[in-house]
């Protein structure tokens, strides 16, 4: 059996210059989101307007899990020269993005919950000043997506350039993190908006179900978000990658070591991400291939540079040792 170093790059690569850009990032939104939530609770609450308090509410949630994003980066940051950490502590991101995306769907259910009580039971809405709060909410909103949006395009693109060998990707590897942060700043745009138009039917039409109908729409527009980012996240954290495309070409490389005449097959392949783009594989060949060594077996597969670690055990057929 041979196993290929991974120390150098675990220590190398655990946080590079774009995860301190993403950290700056959202602690900056953080600060936005909070200062505005709180403006906008207030005003709900004196303009009585339940799709403007569930826009507040909405953004208070944002606000924590954003910070939960920003504290993930900082913990993952702290902890990059662990030795505990065997593969790295980049995984402390997704969690933090998964358990954004809970957050993020309990809020949901509260804000259908809340809609719901209010088309029961309708109250009087101040809807012109409602709507010049929420209008400035959704220009924050809008600067935030801004500032996070860069950080997740810029990452994705300076990522995208690692293969030089003729292989088409057609997946992205996404900063789950950051993508947590992006998805709540846009769910609480798209919250704005619907409030918007539910302030500006009810003023101008006298459409007052509007207002928790829109809360409703809201809901589960954010639910929808939510469950998305869930199985992102929930994927990376179980291990179910198994599907993914870098896993038919180790299986194409490691099927051009028998030369045709099926002298060698692979008995057991495991591939898993340890990192935003990098994979470990641990791959077991069963062989009547003498001069096959797991040195050959790792050089064939060093075309495939996400492969970052990688565990060969090579068993010989036919008592040949």
């Amino acid at each position: 059996m041979h196993t290929q170093d991974l120390s150098a790059w675990t220590h190398s690569h655990a946080f590079d210059a774009g995860n301190r850009a993403a950290e700056r990032g959202t602690r900056l939104v953080m600060v936005i989101t909070a200062i505005t939530m709180v403006a906008e609770i207030a005003a709900g609450l004196w303009f009585n307007s339940m799709a403007l308090l569930a826009d507040g509410w909405h953004m208070s949630s944002h606000a924590l899990a954003i910070g939960l994003s920003a504290f993930a980066y900082a913990a993952a940051r702290r902890y990059a020269g662990d030795w505990r950490f065997a593969f790295g502590t980049w995984k402390i991101e997704v969690l933090a993005g998964f358990a954004s995306a809970v957050f993020l769907l309990g809020i949901a259910a509260l804000m259908a919950a809340g809609s719901v009580e209010r088309l029961f039971t309708p109250q009087a809405i101040h809807y012109r000043e409602a709507m010049g709060v929420t209008a400035l909410g959704l220009l924050v909103n809008l600067g935030c997506a801004l500032i996070l949006g860069g950080h997740a395009h810029g990452r994705e693109h300076g990522h995208d350039h690692g293969h030089h060998h003729g292989h088409d990707h057609h997946h992205h590897h996404h900063d789950l993190n950051l993508r947590a942060a992006y998805v709540h700043v846009l769910a609480d745009a798209a919250t704005s908006v619907l409030a918007i138009v539910a302030l500006a039917g009810g003023w101008w039409l006298g459409w007052s179900w509007l207002d928790p109908v829109m809360g409703l729409v809201g809901a589960v527009l954010v639910g929808r978000w939510a469950i998305g980012l869930m199985r992102q996240s929930g994927t990376v954290l179980l291990d179910r990658e198994m599907d993914h495309p870098v896993v038919d070409e180790v299986r194409e490389v490691l099927a051009g070591l028998d030369h045709g005449d099926e002298s060698t097959r692979v008995s057991d392949l495991h591939v898993w991400r340890v990192g935003r783009q990098h994979f470990a594989c641990i791959v077991c060949v069963v062989t009547h291939d003498g001069a096959l060594t797991p040195q050959r077996v790792r050089e064939a597969l060093s075309v495939h540079e996400e492969l970052v670690h990688v565990t060969v055990e090579i068993s010989r057929c036919d008592g040949d040792h």
